[in-house]
């Protein structure tokens, strides 16, 4: 047995399978997702088995992204749960074979209320496609087990599917990041999206880098060499009109050499600092660092004002990144 050739083995038949799925992905996905999109109810997800499990993930996804969802077992919807379900829900059905006896009996019921349902599975000529008014299908060539029998290529198709569907909606709704982090108060991502700046940066004045234009060059350099390689720039009234870097400095010894004591601080700036507002997200400042390659971002406010500055490492402590 060789345990590593069996893992590749494993992820490029669940490859193929998404794969397929990709090119799948067409006009009844369109339709799903407009269906899911002008819902004013919730979409009830169900399934048994895997397909269940996958259902739950599909379900605390769309959730989480700003629609409604929830997970119903369709053998304990038939003893009293299907009374959560309302006639402004979508009803959403997974099962690979579209054969289960529970959705024979309950999707009639669910029709009967009025609610469209879209099915999942991975037969196209199933009971259960032809019970709903929307299928996606999910074409599977194989499962992964050695005798294609244990859901795993299915199941992974499913579930990136749902994925889709729920990111697919987001967009649709336009739901914004300040949204997104009204979902996810706690853990990891709850710092991640409710940190703001103002909790971050570093605003005592020994800490925040600044010099005046006319500075010369040597209190530019020391003072960019004290605050971890960077310093404002600002102009008499205090607004900020450039920045200089170890990278500006380095770049300016390999072009003028020594004479770089004959200038100041408004000959060498960047006139085109990154900034950021105390109000934006810590996250934004980070995705911000990356986009530019930089470790440090100036935080001004409306008046273009230096009041601290925020730095990668920061973050990173505070594990936003």
């Amino acid at each position: 047995m060789d345990e590593i050739e069996i893992g590749k083995r494993v992820i490029d038949i669940e490859l193929e399978t998404l794969s397929d799925l990709k090119n799948s992905i067409g006009e009844e996905f369109k339709k799903a997702c407009d269906l899911i999109f002008r819902t004013k109810g919730r979409v009830i997800v169900s399934g048994i088995g895997k397909s269940g499990i996958v259902g739950k993930k599909i379900a605390a996804t769309l959730t989480s992204l700003g629609t409604p969802s929830l997970f119903l077992h369709p053998t304990e919807s038939l003893h009293g749960d299907l009374g959560i379900v309302s006639r402004d829900d979508v009803f959403v059905a997974i099962s690979k074979s579209g054969e289960s006896d529970e959705f024979r009996t309950l999707i009639p019921l669910v029709k009967r209320l009025g609610i469209p349902v879209i099915a999942i599975t991975a037969t196209k000529d199933s009971e259960l496609s032809r019970l709903s008014d929307i299928t996606l299908y999910v074409p599977v060539k194989r499962e992964a087990c050695p005798y294609d029998l244990a859901p795993t290529s299915s199941s992974t198709a499913m579930l990136a599917l749902g994925d889709a569907l729920a990111i697919c909606v987001m967009e649709k709704k336009g739901v914004k990041l300040e949204e997104f982090a009204s979902y996810h108060p706690g853990g990891s991502i709850g710092k991640k999206i409710w940190l703001k700046v103002r909790d971050m940066m570093l605003t005592d004045e020994a800490l925040v880098p600044k010099v005046y234009e006319d500075a010369p060059m040597k209190e530019v350099i020391l003072e960019m060499t004290r605050k971890r390689g960077i310093t404002s720039v600002v102009d008499k009234d205090g607004k900020l009109v450039g920045v200089f870097t170890d990278g500006d400095l380095r770049r300016l010894i390999e072009k003028r050499g020594k004479d770089i004591f004959l200038f100041r601080a408004k000959d060498v700036m960047n006139r085109t600092p990154k900034t950021i507002g105390p109000d934006k997200l810590a996250v934004e400042a980070a995705r911000k660092m990356e986009k530019y390659g930089i470790t440090a971002l100036l935080v001004v406010d409306r008046n273009r004002k230096v009041v601290g500055i925020i730095h990668l490492h920061d973050l990173m402590k505070a594990r936003v990144v």
